[in-house]
């Protein structure tokens, strides 16, 4: 677990720069006739600001992920105002800015990894060079590099949710959305996710988490917003959300039995003994966990999803190796293969069967055709007579 001075060492202090602002937002979704159904969001105030982590949190049905629609421009908000980096959420070049990890990882279930990235990457009209190098450093970084062959439809959900992930960063976002990023995923796996959260904002990049494992949202959030029935309950900073100020814990080594005494002794002038709780400080069971997996690593392999990967180059901020950009270099640089001549093709010699066939053709056509015999022609008829026939047996008397 990473505590809250660990994690404040780690990422930089945010800027006042607002990324977000949501004033007055409301939502209120209507039946067929126009008449009011339900009021997801009512009226809820808040800012996010550059290099933060921002935690989106509530129960079901609370308006979170109705409000991360409204931040995207996929609905249309009943009243109030939104700015994403000063502009609606519908201006197309702040969307080129946003990632986004929807709740359900919605995937063309017949492509592989490699295909499904590089789709991605056309929609930001990437060239084929940052497509290629971005999609091997996100499959790399994800744990994806050996099943990049395999259509999407057949990975399991815990590594859908990582190719979604390697999706919504293809563009480099200076705004990142995830909605439920480590459903799904195996300990190992939400360990990563969170070192990356914490790697984005240390590159000032701004994190909008939605998330039901608070435990998550501890780990790596600076502010966070708690919203019931569609209303902001609290908002502010971790440190000044979880504090009680009405106890104190001190941590030290183990005490002999004498000294702790002394100890107890010196607390119970002041303190009633009902009120103080002694108890031996315990990990959590992800850190025991990773540990665990961490040593069996060293001589074991799995066939799964990998772990222990470094964060994409391009999402640390770092360039491109000078060997590998002089190779590139210098395959652009080299001359195109020459193409020979091709040598007009000798007219091939008839075979004694295509001299023969010839001969019968020629034969055939020189020999003169005799008509054939028609039908006979009919015997020519003398109307004159006929006539006169015709009349001597009409005038013949009975």
């Amino acid at each position: 677990m990473i505590t809250a001075d660990e994690k404040s060492a780690s990422t930089p202090a945010t800027t006042t720069e607002t990324v977000v602002a949501v004033r007055g937002l409301v939502k209120v979704f209507k039946d067929f006739w126009g008449r009011p159904k339900a009021r997801a969001v009512d009226n809820i105030d808040f800012e996010v600001r550059r290099g933060e982590v921002f935690g989106l949190l509530g129960p079901n049905g609370s308006g979170k992920s109705t409000t991360v629609k409204m931040l995207l421009g996929l609905l249309y908000p009943t009243r109030g105002h939104i700015e994403v980096f000063g502009h609606s959420p519908r201006h197309v070049k702040t969307k080129s800015r946003i990632g986004y990890l929807p709740e359900e990882s919605y995937l063309y279930r017949y492509l592989n990894s490699r295909e499904t990235l590089d789709f991605f990457g056309n929609l930001f009209t990437l060239d084929k060079k940052d497509r290629e190098a971005r999609t091997e450093q996100l499959l790399d970084m994800v744990g994806l590099t050996q099943t990049r062959t395999r259509a999407v439809g057949e990975f399991s959900k815990g590594m859908q949710r990582r190719i979604g992930l390697a999706q919504a960063l293809i563009n480099d976002p200076d705004l990142v959305i995830l909605d439920e990023p480590t459903s799904g995923l195996d300990p190992i796996g939400c360990r990563e996710v969170k070192d990356l959260i914490l790697a984005l904002a240390r590159r000032g990049k701004t994190v909008i988490l939605s998330s039901h494992l608070l435990s998550d949202v501890e780990d790596v959030c600076d502010r966070v917003v708690i919203l019931y029935g569609g209303k902001v309950q609290a908002l502010g900073t971790l440190r000044e959300l979880l504090a009680k100020p009405d106890s104190v814990r001190i941590t030290m080594p183990p005490l002999s039995r004498e000294a702790m005494q002394r100890v107890l002794e010196l607390i119970k002038r002041d303190v009633s003994e009902d009120k103080v709780r002694i108890d031996t400080p315990t990990q959590n069971l992800e850190s025991y966990f990773l540990e665990v997996v961490q040593r069996a690593r060293e001589s074991a392999e799995t066939s799964g999803a990998t772990s222990g990967n470094r964060v994409a180059a391009y999402l640390r901020g770092d360039g491109e190796p000078a060997a590998a950009s002089a190779k590139i270099l210098e395959r652009l640089a080299a001359p195109a293969p020459k193409i020979d001549a091709v040598e007009p093709v000798a007219p091939a010699t008839p075979s004694a069967k295509d001299a023969k066939l010839e001969a019968l053709t020629r034969s055939s056509a020189a020999a003169p055709v005799e008509p054939k015999p028609g039908p006979e022609p009919e015997p020519e008829v003398d109307l004159a007579k006929a006539n006169e026939k015709l009349s001597s047996l009409l005038n013949k008397p009975k």
